[in-house]
């Protein structure tokens, strides 16, 4: 326990587990868009003409699949969705301070001081480890949410529940295909990491300084959650794209035993490809989609975080814990 009157430091692990609260509140509103994602992103893929088109637009997605495959179809991959979110935003809002304010330390700079750069790399960096923590999630998430029974677009598995795909997955490709397209998720959320958080605490912070919102006001964390959510939908956008199919593509056996997708190297061979074939736009397939998912996504989760923190820390207050 610290001293009499002076409060102790919101620790990495108090971080962790109310960034993964929060982010698991969010994902239970954002997944049926992130479904309609996946599938536009899978539709006509690596087509010059943009293939034979299942789905209209996002809420023709979700139409569709609601009238074909109920409410299981437009909240596919939830389970494994709220195991990811509370590992990589665990990890993002949980380590993000404590990096941002080593940095600082290092290039000797008050760890107190909002410096762009290093927010952007604490931003990217907590990002990372979230995604390389969470990437075995993500994947079954992604191939989850792109299997349709009815209206099937990309190539399709079947898994039964999430620890049948897990060890289907091991059994077939060993611990190389748990982490299969880990490059492109690393890349994904370091993009997206790297302007989320620093964009919402610049937000807030002039939110506050010019005396437009008070700071401890719900509106001043759904403003700055809001233009995060902006800047990560357009930073993140081609990554995910590539994410998508790099997880979801089919695979050959090498002859030395080793599985390998059939139409992607890597992600940067995914977007080199995409944009060869669809254009510019190709990376963008699903973006409001993926707007309709990564803004609500993004402000329940930073405004929920707050408002968790400013809960726990006014619990824990009152039984002289901090």
């Amino acid at each position: 326990m610290s001293t009499p009157g002076t409060p102790r430091p919101f620790s990495t692990a108090e971080g962790f587990v109310c960034g993964g609260l929060a982010a698991s509140i969010a994902v239970t509103f954002s997944n049926p868009p992130e479904v309609a994602k996946t599938r536009l992103q899978l539709q006509g893929e690596l087509a010059r003409n943009g293939g034979q088109k299942v789905y209209k637009n996002a809420i023709d997605v979700l139409a569709k699949t609601w009238r074909n495959e109920g409410i299981r179809g437009v909240q596919r991959g939830l389970g494994p969705a709220y195991a990811y979110q509370i590992l990589l935003n665990g990890s993002r809002l949980g380590f993000y301070e404590p990096i941002r304010r080593t940095i600082n330390r290092v290039i000797g700079r008050p760890v107190t001081d909002q410096i762009p750069l290093t927010s952007i790399a604490a931003g990217a960096a907590s990002g990372v480890v979230g995604a390389a923590l969470g990437n075995p999630l993500f994947l079954i998430k992604a191939r989850m949410q792109a299997y349709s029974p009815a209206l099937p677009v990309g190539t399709q598995h079947h898994y039964k529940s999430s620890f049948g795909a897990l060890s289907t997955i091991f059994r077939a490709e060993g611990f190389r295909g748990l982490v299969r397209g880990i490059d492109a998720a690393m890349l994904r959320t370091a993009m997206g990491s790297s302007v989320q958080l620093p964009t919402y605490n610049w937000t807030k912070n002039q939110l506050v300084t010019n005396g437009i919102l008070p700071a401890n006001s719900v509106w001043t964390y759904l403003a700055s959650s809001a233009v995060s959510g902006v800047c990560v939908c357009i930073v993140m956008q081609p990554a995910d794209t590539a994410l998508t199919r790099v997880y979801n593509q089919p695979t050959i056996q090498l002859p030395n035993g080793r599985l390998q997708g059939t139409l992607y190297r890597n992600p940067i061979d995914c977007l080199w490809k995409t944009f060869k074939t669809e254009g510019v736009f190709g990376w963008y397939k699903g973006s409001t989609a993926h707007f309709l998912r990564i803004a609500p996504h993004t402000i329940i989760t930073l405004t929920a975080n707050d408002i968790i923190i400013s809960l726990y820390k006014e619990f824990v207050i009152k039984r002289g814990l901090l």
